[in-house]
């Protein structure tokens, strides 16, 4: 069973200050459920909300560390852990060059600001898309079986692509829940939880 408290307080550490709405959708939790959780880590120093957003306090940062060594640890999942990021990390600079391609596209030559009037182009980044995202899945469904929290990243990342095949072309890269979005608090998790620094 997945803490929920941990659930809510380790989504404000990978996606930072965040209103309901965004930190609902990223645990899969009702705003009610969200919203009562977030209280009670408030009254705990650990959460703090300030323009309708949530976020961290420094507590509430050396918790979440604590609360996911604990996590990773009692269940020995380590190991399956960071194999999974060896494969997530094989497969990072192909999403950034994506990104790049769904946001710039050659004209002439020269590349320019991609203002989705060429559907042949997009369709083949979209398909280009499409297959990374078939890869992912594979190394969502490891993270899954090792720890089942990282199961939510599956599901939001084929829904932002299902959104931009739709015609929500902003849900590639351009949106705070695109697909760029989603795997970015997907690399940030993966280095909380094995308690790597970028730096």
């Amino acid at each position: 069973m997945i803490r929920t408290d941990l659930l809510v307080l380790h989504t404000l550490r990978c996606g930072g200050h965040s209103g309901l709405a965004r930190v609902s959708a990223a645990t899969g939790l009702d705003e009610a459920a969200v919203e009562s959780e977030l209280i009670d880590l408030a009254v705990a120093g650990l959460v703090t909300h300030s323009m309708g957003a949530w976020g961290l306090t420094e507590a509430g940062r050396a918790t979440d560390a604590e609360w996911i060594t604990d996590e990773l640890e009692s269940g020995g999942a380590r190991p399956a852990i960071a194999a999974a990021f060896e494969r997530f990390l094989v497969l990072n600079p192909e999403l950034l060059d994506l990104c790049t391609a769904w946001q710039m596209r050659p004209v002439d030559g020269v590349l320019a600001v991609n203002d989705h009037r060429d559907q042949s182009y997009d369709a083949r980044v979209l398909d280009r898309f499409s297959d990374l995202d078939q890869r992912a899945a594979a190394v969502c469904a490891e993270l899954t079986a090792a720890l089942p929290r990282f199961g939510r990243y599956r599901v939001r990342l084929r829904e932002t692509l299902g959104r931009a095949r739709a015609g929500e072309l902003e849900y590639l890269a351009d949106h705070t829940t695109s697909y760029h979005t989603v795997w970015a608090e997907l690399h940030e998790d993966l280095l909380a939880t094995l308690g790597i620094t970028r730096w």
